[in-house]
């Protein structure tokens, strides 16, 4: 399974994982993978917690972390952050919070306890973005930065490759990736419909060889839809240098999800995800609930623009992870359709472990075909 983006990272598996949770990052990357810490919903000091302790924990083992740098947004993001906040939140149509009260109210979400904050716009705009590069670059073991939305600015790729780690960047469709080729990204990741989160219209067997061909030799990651080794098997037949996991991680011991949330992934089939832009204002597949389908209803209001629909939706975010154990009907799960694949809970390393086997027994039966 070596592949030379092994070589380029010092691993020794070409299974990348991304997570939010530290545990999983570190457990992934000991375990041979590579481990992507998503920086997103952490201020620039919380992330630097974040990365001290997977150094702690991780050994000599390398890691990333993942950043959201939307390409297109409602505004530009200038000046004072709190007054750039504030100029925002004066777009937002009060339909659109009253809404979101209405359908809170009708699901029985409590209030937040007194004192805990809402940050409406915290890691959907370049400047937070930007300092966590700043912030992740400090860290020797971090030798990836990857953005999850569109192609990193000139300056971030710059300083990336400066500092000698490699710049990543996610894509729906040839035409992104062609875009993140002329910037001069190192990694492509090529995620396709099937997958968790932000997500685009082409299947990930018609999407990988896509953009394999049309970025060649720049090394791609298949991601979308992957839950075992022969999948892993597939996408480097195709072409692609390694693979990108996500969803995958929710369900294993590592995991820092609430009981109820997690019981939420192991109930859900393949077929209960939905892609909506009623969280972040763009098409993010996630469990389909009531959440998802009061916003697909004809009296609902029209989702906004990316960062200004999560300002919208930030509060029901909060309140929904601190009670998740009475909100999972209207709680934001994001997840690929490969959930519905996954209906236990194991260790990061026997995951790993059982890829691998997995992904071998799968080229034994190509070769078994060879005449």
């Amino acid at each position: 399974m070596h592949t030379t983006i092994c070589d380029r990272l010092g691993i020794e598996l070409p299974i990348f994982a991304f997570s939010h949770c530290r545990d999983v990052v570190a457990a992934v990357s000991q375990a041979g993978g590579f481990g992507v810490l998503g920086a997103l919903g952490f201020t620039a000091d919380e992330l630097e917690v974040e990365l001290e302790w997977i150094d702690s924990h991780v050994g000599d083992c390398p890691y990333g972390v993942d950043v959201v740098m939307p390409s297109l947004q409602e505004a530009n993001d200038h000046g004072d952050p709190r007054e750039f906040e504030e100029q925002l939140a004066e777009m937002i149509p009060a339909e659109h919070r009253k809404f979101v009260a209405r359908l809170l109210d009708e699901h029985n979400v409590p209030e937040l306890p007194e004192g805990k904050v809402v940050r409406e716009l915290i890691g959907w705009v370049d400047s937070t973005a930007k300092s966590h590069v700043d912030t992740a670059l400090t860290h020797p073991k971090v030798r990836l930065i990857a953005n999850a939305l569109g192609t990193p600015p000139a300056d971030v790729i710059a300083q990336v490759k400066a500092s000698g780690r490699l710049v990543a960047a996610l894509c729906g469709s040839a035409k992104h990736a062609l875009s993140h080729k002329a910037a001069g990204v190192d990694l492509i990741i090529a995620q396709g419909h099937e997958g968790g989160a932000h997500t685009g219209e082409i299947g990930s067997v018609v999407l990988w060889p896509e953009v394999i061909k049309a970025v060649s030799p720049i090394p791609v990651l298949g991601a979308g839809g992957i839950g075992t080794g022969g999948q892993i098997a597939a996408a480097l037949a195709m072409g692609a240098a390694g693979v990108w996991t996500g969803s995958l991680w929710l369900l294993v011991e590592e995991a820092d999800l609430q009981p109820a949330q997690q019981e939420s992934y192991l109930r859900a089939g393949t077929g209960d995800t939905v892609r909506s832009r009623s969280f972040t204002g763009k098409p993010n597949r996630m469990l389909r609930n009531a959440w998802t389908d009061a916003w697909e209803a004809e009296d609902s209001p029209t989702p906004l623009g990316m960062p200004l629909q999560y300002m919208v939706t930030s509060e029901a975010v909060s309140r929904t992870a601190h009670y998740a154990n009475r909100s999972q009907d209207v709680a934001f799960n994001a997840g690929g359709q490969v959930v519905g694949m996954v209906n236990e809970v194991r260790s990061t390393r026997d995951v790993i472990y059982t890829l691998v086997e997995e992904y071998f027994e799968a080229v034994e039966r190509l070769q078994n075909l060879a005449p």
